[in-house]
């Protein structure tokens, strides 16, 4: 039967760390359209069918996009499978241009939010908060789920955020001396919660709410927006960690290969060609790209 077949497929994937929540619905979803069509193995004709029943050509994409893996896995072990041609096109979206913060822009945001509202913790939890994510290029989830015992002598530790993963971040001083003032007013603010981060109701931060006042904040600051332009975003934060300490590479070969692995492990990307997505995305980088070629073509030093 093609449901349980998608079942075992779905236990394998999750056991290797991917949630799948949505793709575990979409599977299901075709296993039973096919079964009640008759048809017991993946079928390309059944597939592309079932993938085109939405308006939106880019959601057939990805709808399709999701039994071509699966058919792949399991035609591993049943040739009896078809494998659906991209019939719709490529799943993958193309990402937006990152917005990145220059030094100034950020000193700007976290002043911004340490003054805005009335003088309450408010303040200082998001100038922290703010800061912390730039030093440190951490995501927003991550950040937010935070706990006192996360905060250790080597760093902050990152206990299985997104892809099922842990890590160790390490903190620069200054990073630790910020974390040790705001913890001095945080703590006998609500003493029963844990979380390092919390709202003014002495609940933890809700994402909706960091975004509502890290919009006001780019606002207050005068950041260029509008149709064409990059968005900034609590994650540009992230973003901008990322360039930043691409920027920092070394020339050599070998030692490049070396940065771009410790940076992809120290972002918890889940593949390291995430972390070279920020070459190509970033306009400032493709042209210090182009410019090493250049030289090396015309017999300089890359």
């Amino acid at each position: 039967m093609l449901t349980q077949t998608v079942e075992s497929y779905l236990a394998v994937r999750r056991a290797c760390g991917f949630k799948l929540k949505s793709e575990g619905s979409l599977l299901r979803s075709f296993a039973i359209y096919s079964e009640e069509r008759g048809k017991h193995h993946v079928c390309s004709e059944t597939a592309i069918e079932w993938a085109g029943r939405t308006q939106s050509v880019t959601t057939r994409a990805r709808r399709l996009g999701k039994v071509i893996r699966f058919a792949r896995h399991i035609r591993a072990e049943d040739h009896s499978h078809e494998l659906p041609p991209a019939f719709f096109g490529s799943e993958q979206k193309q990402r937006p241009t990152p917005y990145i913060f220059s030094q100034e822009e950020i000193r700007g945001l976290v002043q911004t939010v340490s003054q805005s509202g009335y003088r309450t913790l408010r303040r200082q939890t998001y100038a922290t908060f703010f800061s912390l994510l730039a030093c440190t290029g951490l995501r927003v989830s991550e950040a937010i789920q935070l706990h006192f015992e996360d905060i250790t002598l080597d760093g902050l530790i990152i206990r299985i955020s997104k892809f099922r993963k842990s890590r160790l971040v390490p903190l620069h001083k200054t990073a630790q001396v910020g974390l040790e003032r705001y913890l001095k007013l945080r703590r006998p603010y609500a003493p029963f919660d844990n979380h390092l981060f919390i709202s003014l109701r002495r609940k933890p931060l809700r994402i909706e709410d960091v975004d509502t006042t890290f919009k006001a904040a780019v606002c207050k600051i005068g950041l260029k927006q509008g149709p064409g332009l990059p968005r900034p975003t609590p994650h540009s934060l992230r973003h901008t960690f990322a360039v930043r300490a691409l920027e920092t590479c070394p020339d050599c070969r070998d030692l490049i290969t070396k940065h771009m692995l410790a940076l992809s492990s120290y972002l918890g990307h889940s593949s390291v060609s995430y972390t070279y997505w920020y070459l190509e995305a970033t306009p400032h980088l493709m042209r210090k790209i182009a410019e090493s070629s250049e030289s090396f073509i015309r017999g300089g030093r890359p």
